[in-house]
């Protein structure tokens, strides 16, 4: 074996608690060599995150680390802050899970990559700032020379990732750890930044510490893996034995929890009842044209011009009733708007939303469509950011039913609350806790509870489970399987998982900058894709058996991400039909029924 990058031995970390000592990390010992890529993995909250920050020195202030890390033979435990701060950033370097607190938010992107440049490698200013550009234009962020001049705030959330990967990258580092470096990004985007990570391996011989929740990423990258729960290893090993021969239940549990692209009904997992002649069954919502432009000032002169961003352009579909409608897509593809248009949480420019064959959404105002909200809710992506932290969970899960119900005495709403509490899995003694005394799962149930606490006959959920452990995931989705065939409901599921979007979904519609690319059955469109998008997307995804994925040749969409922007950016798989000029009308790709239910989009041959 290579001399190993870092070596840690007996680590114990422990913080200060109001509750008392926490004991986090208990006597965690490896080694990760030159060139290798170990995986480490386990539930929120098993001390994954923990034993690294501890191993660089980034512990909080109630935290205490003891025993040993040697990064390169150079002991970093109790090293002075200067010698720490050598370290990290130039030799080892932090892909963190949240961007946004990492980012310093009153400095723009690109100053903040070039300051690691210039404070680590020593190079002027503008060779800096080339190569700070390189790197963003490497994790294929759109329009970069753009990005650099802004804010951390005017980025998504998987922009921001990809600027937090660039500045851990851009010094070419020793060791990288990496933690969730790519939950929030698109299947694309997360396969291209792997792919960059296997290069540091392949060419620098950079050590890695890939700390994850997706054993499809662990199976892509990983050499060794070492299993995490409750802050000590309960198992280690190759990969191929910890995914072929698992010897710890908890392993296992694992290994069951993840749902795979290649296996919609896995053993165990919640199945989904087929639709029988769902086009005979009545239509919930007909969405027709639908179309959310936004004004983007540009820069030059005085005042600048504004020039649309096409969020959604032109969408069309239905969604009948007790049927799944699996959204999937790229970051800015318009997924998340589509859904607030529908809802009418956004005006959209035109197009109709009928409901129930009878009333048009975009037409109701006022009162009449706040009575109507009882029948469609929304289940967000961050349920903590989208509940009170000031009101108990009873009083949030009870606010709709308040609203939609006036008549209703508060016996009978608190008997309604705790029946639903007991319906998704939280204690209804809880019921006068608050949001910060939940973990992230159970404040996903609160969400849920508060969506479906009305009855409604659509429920969207936007990107509900995406931040979430595998075996908690697995519960979500079940839990809302068995809702939705217990209310009769139909759902919109919108997610970049498109594993769970195939276990949970009927149907599956593929967005790409604002128009439906591709519209069919589950199966269909897995086991027959037929635009060149929807095929990179499926082969984008990793799957959680190591053989395989050493075995797999992965289709690769070249170029950058195009800027919704350009007019030219819709036309990317039609470009025989392209006028060469940003400004100008372009044509619109016609979705065609290429055979009964199953709509592409017009492309050119590939």
């Amino acid at each position: 074996m290579p001399e190993p990058i870092l070596q840690i031995q007996d680590l114990n970390v422990r913080f200060k608690t109001p509750d008392g000592i926490v004991h986090a990390v208990k006597g965690a010992t490896f080694d990760i060599a030159k060139g290798e890529v170990v995986g480490v993995v386990g539930e929120s909250g098993s001390g994954k995150s923990q034993m690294f920050m501890a191993a660089v020195g980034l512990l909080s202030g109630n935290g205490e680390a003891t025993g040993s890390v040697k990064f390169k033979g150079q002991e970093l435990i109790g090293a002075p802050q200067k010698l720490l701060r050598t370290i990290r950033g130039s030799k080892a370097s932090v892909i963190f899970q949240d961007p946004l607190t990492s980012l310093t938010p009153h400095m723009k992107v690109g100053q903040q990559i070039v300051e690691i440049l210039t404070t680590h490698k020593n190079i002027g200013q503008a060779d800096a700032e080339r190569r700070a550009l390189d790197m963003l234009e490497l994790v294929r962020i759109p329009e970069a020379k753009r990005r650099m001049q802004q804010y951390p705030h005017e980025l998504s959330g998987g922009m921001r990732q990809r600027v937090m990967i660039a500045m851990a990258t851009a010094c070419d580092p020793d060791l990288l750890i990496a933690d969730e470096p790519t939950t929030a990004l698109d299947v694309t985007v997360q396969a291209q930044v792997l792919e960059i990570m296997r290069d540091l391996t392949r060419e620098l011989g950079t050590a890695i510490a890939l700390i994850s929740h997706d054993m499809g990423v662990i199976a892509s990258m990983c050499d060794r893996v070492q299993v995490m729960r409750y802050g000590e290893f309960v198992e280690a090993g190759p990969v191929d034995d910890i995914f072929y021969a698992p010897r710890h239940d908890y392993t296992r549990m694992l290994l069951d929890a993840v749902p795979r692209l290649d296996q919609p009904d896995k053993p165990g997992h919640p199945v989904l009842p087929p639709i029988e002649n769902w086009w005979e069954r009545e239509t919930l919502i007909d969405v027709q044209d639908v179309k959310v432009h936004f004004p983007i000032r540009m820069s030059g002169g005085l005042f600048g011009k504004t020039k649309p961003l096409k969020a959604v352009n032109g969408v069309s579909f239905e969604l009948k009733k007790g049927e799944t409608l699996g959204i999937v897509g790229e970051s800015g593809c318009g997924k998340s708007t589509l859904a607030r248009a529908v809802l009418q949480l956004v005006e959209p420019r035109q197009g109709a939303v009928v409901w129930l064959g009878k009333k048009d959404l975009m037409k109701t105002r006022g009162n009449e469509l706040r009575k109507m909200r009882r029948e469609f809710q929304i289940v967000f992506q961050d349920p903590l950011a989208s509940l009170d932290p000031r009101m108990p969970i009873g009083k949030s899960i009870a606010e709709p039913l308040i609203t939609q119900e006036p008549h209703l005495a508060a016996s009978e709403v608190r008997d309604r609350v705790k029946d639903m509490m007991k319906r998704v899995g939280l204690d209804p003694a809880w019921i006068n806790r608050y949001p910060h005394e939940f973990s992230g799962g159970q404040n996903q149930r609160v969400g849920i509870a508060r969506a479906m606490i009305v009855r409604p006959q659509l429920v969207i959920c936007d990107e509900a489970v995406s931040a979430l452990d595998v075996s908690i995931q697995r519960q979500i989705v079940d839990l809302l399987m068995k809702l939705q065939a217990e209310f009769g409901m139909s759902m919109m599921f919108i997610s970049h998982d498109l594993s769970v979007v195939r276990q949970i979904s009927h149907r599956i519609m593929v967005l790409y900058l604002g128009r439906i690319v591709e519209l069919a059955d589950r199966e269909e469109i897995y086991e027959n894709p037929l635009h060149p998008y929807t095929r990179g997307l499926i082969s984008a995804v990793p799957l959680p058996d190591p053989k395989l994925e050493r075995s797999r040749t992965r289709i690769k969409l070249h170029g950058d991400l195009p800027s919704p922007l350009d007019s030219r950016a819709a036309l990317t798989f039609l470009k025989s039909k392209v006028i060469d000029d940003p400004d100008a009308e372009q044509y619109v790709p016609q979705l065609v029924e290429a055979m009964p239910g199953h709509f592409v989009a017009e492309h050119d041959p590939v």
